[in-house]
């Protein structure tokens, strides 16, 4: 399994776009430290991982395996997988490198890696401190350290609002493709009675959910950043789940102003793709 190897130690060796200390790799790698490309490049526009159905890729996913010395298992199946925990990024050092399942890594496109998922896999990232989500598609194994669960791609970490910091708290939460080619979110926090269809018309009275946080500040900030984008009520309802509070940013009720298609397409670009219709009591 040397071409599992390989890449495994590489992404151990990733930092996410921070200073990284390198063992050995100096003679894979031209770049001694990681980071992001020369000119800053904006990555808003790049796209979601469309979530489909693929067989699990013939190198990665041997289990258990052992990097740096310490072992790791690699789950049978992704459903039902969502964690919360530190994202970090890797960038310009290891584009153009293989990646765990022998693809190449694009540091432009929506991926990441992790220790245990299968691969290929796809995930929800949301970044707990601003609320935006993004969606990417795991096929690298790492980052290989105690304090964090998933390591993004440059594309993803921008999207995220995380390339300045380096980290982010977020959650991690797995999208199975069903068989029709719907896609299912393991979500307890769901509370949409369907997904919201791009081309709906504007429902009057209804309920956006933008997103949830676990500190009231978080929620203040995006409902601040809300109002000034759209001519709709916003609000922040709290809500106890196991024994700790989040607060969810909601807009609405919908004045029917705007169709809600268009008010989609506004939280989209604004880096909140995840809203969905709900029913509050």
């Amino acid at each position: 399994m040397k071409r599992l190897m390989l890449p495994l130690l590489a992404v151990a060796l990733t930092l996410g776009g921070c200073a990284s200390k390198d063992s050995g790799s100096s003679s894979r790698y031209s770049m001694k430290h990681d980071r992001g490309p020369d000119q800053a490049i904006s990555m808003a526009h790049v796209p979601d991982a469309v979530p489909r159905y693929e067989p699990v890729s013939r190198w990665g996913n041997k289990s258990p395996y052992e990097v740096l010395g310490k072992r790791y298992y690699v789950l049978p199946n992704a459903e039902g997988y969502r964690v919360r925990g530190n994202a970090s990024w890797y960038g310009k050092k290891f584009h153009g490198h293989t990646t765990s399942n022998g693809e190449i890594y694009d540091m432009y496109q929506m991926t990441a890696a992790h220790k245990s998922l299968p691969l290929p896999s796809f995930v929800r990232v949301t970044n707990l401190d601003n609320g935006r989500q993004v969606v990417v598609r795991v096929n690298d194994r790492g980052p290989f350290h105690d304090d964090r669960v998933i390591d993004l791609s440059y594309a993803a970490a921008y999207r995220l609002d995380m390339l300045q910091k380096g980290t982010a708290r977020v959650e991690v939460e797995a999208i199975i493709p069903g068989s029709t080619g719907a896609v299912l979110a393991q979500s307890r926090e769901q509370e949409g009675r369907s997904l919201v269809s791009a081309d709906q018309a504007a429902i009057t009275g209804r309920m956006l959910q933008i997103a949830a946080f676990s500190t009231e500040s978080g929620a203040r900030d995006v409902a601040e950043r809300l109002r000034g984008l759209l001519q709709e009520p916003v609000q922040i309802n709290p809500v106890q789940r196991e024994a700790r509070t989040l607060y969810r940013v909601h807009l609405g009720p919908l004045t029917g102003s705007h169709t809600l298609s268009w008010i989609l397409d506004q939280l989209k670009a604004a880096g909140y793709p995840g809203a969905h219709l709900v029913d509050l009591p």
